[in-house]
């Protein structure tokens, strides 16, 4: 009797269920995996010595939170969301070690302009006090469900423009995510993150530095029925509702 040799364990396997750790899910992106762990997709490749982003395996173990943190206790977070394969600007989704190679382009990134940004006030406390603008003067179409609408959908005119509601970092730009469009994700600190979706031009690149008011994009309709933008506030990877964040008006 020949005995088969037995399956080599995927990368990371004994940090399975360990906080600051993550098991790839069929479908899953790096792009999808840092937006729900409030991470940089760049860094999670770096974290775990990824030499080819694009090759992440159902079940492989990926640290999420960076080496020298203290990790988060990890959040469920169902966003709904079915990833498509993208080339650098979204990672290609996981497979089975024996998957086809990935391959999809990515939307054109406009030069950005000069930024208009309107002063950050002095910081008062932790990362949790942070001051959020609303990203677009447009009306709100609709509000937070945390089954149906991970944020505010904010209506308005192709073309409108799209503001970062807090100074951050450019984490992500381009239109891998299923659902979202051409998308812009900031992240602000170690514990918030915001999304900017179905723009019409992305105004940005990633690593980017920008400050609180600066345009990032412009309104459209990628990947949705009608012009407008899907606005998200993330805290530590989930979805939270932006009225407890954004001023009245």
């Amino acid at each position: 009797m020949v005995v088969a040799p037995a399956a080599k364990p995927l990368p990371g396997a004994e940090n399975a269920g360990k906080p600051g750790y993550y098991t790839v899910k069929p479908g899953d992106t790096l792009i999808r995996i840092g937006l729900e762990n409030g991470q940089s997709w760049k860094d999670i490749a770096r974290w775990n010595n990824l030499d080819n982003a694009n090759l992440i395996e159902v079940g492989q173990v990926l640290r999420v939170a960076a080496p020298s943190a203290t990790p988060a206790p990890s959040v469920a977070s169902d966003t709904g969301v079915v990833t498509r394969p993208v080339t650098s600007s979204a990672i290609a989704p996981a497979t089975p070690a024996s998957g086809a190679k990935p391959g999809a382009s990515a939307p054109a990134v406009a030069a950005a302009p000069a930024p208009a940004p309107s002063p950050a006030p002095a910081a008062t406390g932790g990362e949790d006090d942070m001051a959020f603008i609303w990203p677009s003067s447009g009306s709100l179409v609709a509000g937070f469900d945390e089954a149906r609408n991970k944020g505010y959908d904010i209506g308005g005119k192709a073309g409108d423009p799209v503001l970062a509601s807090a100074d951050g970092r450019v984490v992500y730009a381009g239109a891998g995510l299923r659902g979202y469009g051409n998308l812009v994700i900031l992240k602000h600190n170690n514990t918030y993150l915001t999304a900017y979706a179905h723009n019409q031009t992305l105004l940005v690149k990633e690593d980017q530095t920008v400050r609180r008011g600066q345009k990032i994009a412009e309104m459209g309709s990628s990947d949705t029925d009608r012009v407008k933008l899907h606005f998200e506030i993330r805290r530590q990877g989930k979805p939270v509702d932006p009225s407890r964040y954004l001023p009245a008006r």
